[in-house]
Order: structure tokens, then C-alpha cells, then sequence
């Protein structure tokens, strides 16, 4: 298992949901966290919360990652010392409405391809080539179950994360001749803010995705990010897919009567 002693972990959408579970685990394992996300106030009470329970040194900055000059101006500005990242994790995504393609609002569509897709992009192009330089570096890509099946209704958020399954691999292709590590995790449903941010905070319509089964939990995520990023530096892990037990495919899913 590799150590994260003093790695420095750059976690994007770190305000909550698998982000936030995601600092959480590798800040107890002993990383030091770049975190960023549009919601400082929560990024300052979760740098506080693992400082307080881990010791671990954080920096945070609010940070949307679908304005390319925002996230240039970032690193151009970000400290020497926090330049030098170890491990990439770009969980910043989100998926905006369910309706079919030919009734989609344009504007939930922009959206999602901005965040998932040229947000992912934007963090990557500025992280990756110091990665290559020092020769050492770990991305872990947040996929979905949507970036391999389609479902009803998914259309574009489905797109963008077909689009991520891609880069994801098109990632691996390019870095084969460095030692920089790709991998991607894939989860089905997840009990985090997604639905109701899918739902425009509609939080009746939300709450009954996961009604009756026991889905997924953002720790559980998180987890299998952590074992991604711990393997020895000779393996490399291309793909975590993980269900709850009750779920099959993005549209099979068993729930309790």
C-alpha cells in the first residue's frame, strides 16, 4: 500500500457529497488537501473539521471549474508549495433535469457538459503536465454507471459521462510511457445532493430515488477512491464500477415493497 504521508491530494467539488467524503478519507490517512469547489463556506468548515480531527494542512479556494480563465488564474496563483500535486481527484460533475432530449431545457445541458466535461478538461490540462514532469501522479476520474448504459430520459448527462469514461482511457493512452497513473470510478446510486440538484431542489421528487433499497453511501465512493490511489506504484486500478446490492444497471434496480 502506498503511503500518503505529506501527498498532496487535489480534490475537486470538495464541498460535500463524495468530494467531502473523499477529503475526509485521505486527510486521515495523513494527505495534505487541495480542495476547491463554488461553496467556500462549506470548504472552510471541512478544512477545519480535518484539521481538527486529522492535523492535516489544507488549502482551499472557491473555484468553478467550468470558467477556463478562473481555473487558469487558480494555478497561476496557487503557492510554490502547493504546486507539486500528487493525486487528482476530479469529482466535480452533476446532472441538471430527466426530461427527453427533444423537451431538454438547452440551459441544463450547457450545464452539464461545461461541468462534467470541460470542467474535467480545464483541472486536467493544468495538472497533468506537472505530473509528467516530476514524473510521478495519480488521476482518479469520478465516472457513473451513466458513462457505460444509457437510461431514459438521461440523454446528455449520460453523453457527458460516456465523455469522461473516454478521456478517462484517452488519459491512460497518452501518460502509458510516464509512471502517472489513471483510473476512474464509477458508482450507481448514491445518497448525495445529485438528485436534488438534478430535480432543481425539489426534494420530494429527490428522496424517492432512493426509496426502499439502501443505496450507496458517499464514503463508499470515497473508499474505493482511496484504494485506487494507495495501490503500490506498479498498479495501476483503470476501472472501479460499484452498485448497491439492489441495483443492477442504471435502470434495474429492486426496491423493498
Amino acid at each position: 500500500m502506498k503511503s500518503l504521508t505529506n501527498q498532496i491530494v487535489f480534490i475537486t467539488g470538495a464541498s460535500s457529497g463524495i468530494g467531502r467524503s473523499c477529503a475526509c478519507m485521505f486527510a486521515e490517512a495523513g494527505a495534505k488537501l487541495l480542495l476547491v469547489a463554488r461553496r467556500r463556506d462549506r470548504l472552510e468548515q471541512l478544512a477545519f473539521e480535518c484539521k481538527n480531527n486529522y492535523n492535516t494542512q489544507s488549502y482551499i479556494a472557491s473555484l468553478d471549474v467550468r470558467n477556463r480563465n478562473t481555473v487558469e488564474q487558480f494555478f497561476a496563483s496557487l503557492p510554490a508549495e502547493w504546486k507539486p500535486i500528487d493525486i487528482l481527484v476530479n469529482n466535480a460533475g452533476l446532472s441538471r433535469g430527466l426530461e427527453k432530449l427533444h423537451e431538454g431545457n438547452i440551459e441544463d445541458w450547457e450545464e452539464m457538459i461545461d461541468t462534467n466535461v470541460k470542467g474535467l478538461l480545464y483541472i486536467s490540462r493544468a495538472v497533468i503536465p506537472g505530473m509528467v514532469q516530476r514524473q510521478h501522479g495519480t488521476i482518479v476520474n469520478i465516472g457513473s454507471i451513466a458513462g457505460h448504459d444509457v437510461y431514459p430520459s438521461g440523454n446528455v448527462y449520460c453523453a457527458t459521462k460516456h465523455a469522461v469514461n473516454a478521456l478517462t482511457k484517452g488519459m491512460r493512452m497518452d501518460l502509458v510511457d510516464t509512471p502517472v497513473r489513471v483510473c476512474t470510478v464509477d458508482p450507481g446510486l448514491v445518497e448525495t445532493e445529485f438528485s436534488e440538484i438534478r430535480f432543481h431542489g425539489d426534494t420530494k421528487r429527490a428522496m424517492a430515488v432512493y426509496q426502499n433499497l439502501t443505496p450507496l453511501t458517499p464514503d463508499d465512493v470515497a473508499d474505493a477512491v482511496l484504494f485506487a490511489a494507495t495501490r503500490p506504484l506498479h498498479v495501476q486500478i483503470g476501472e472501479i464500477i460499484i452498485y448497491p446490492t439492489a441495483q443492477a444497471s442504471p435502470s434495474v434496480v429492486h426496491r423493498r415493497i
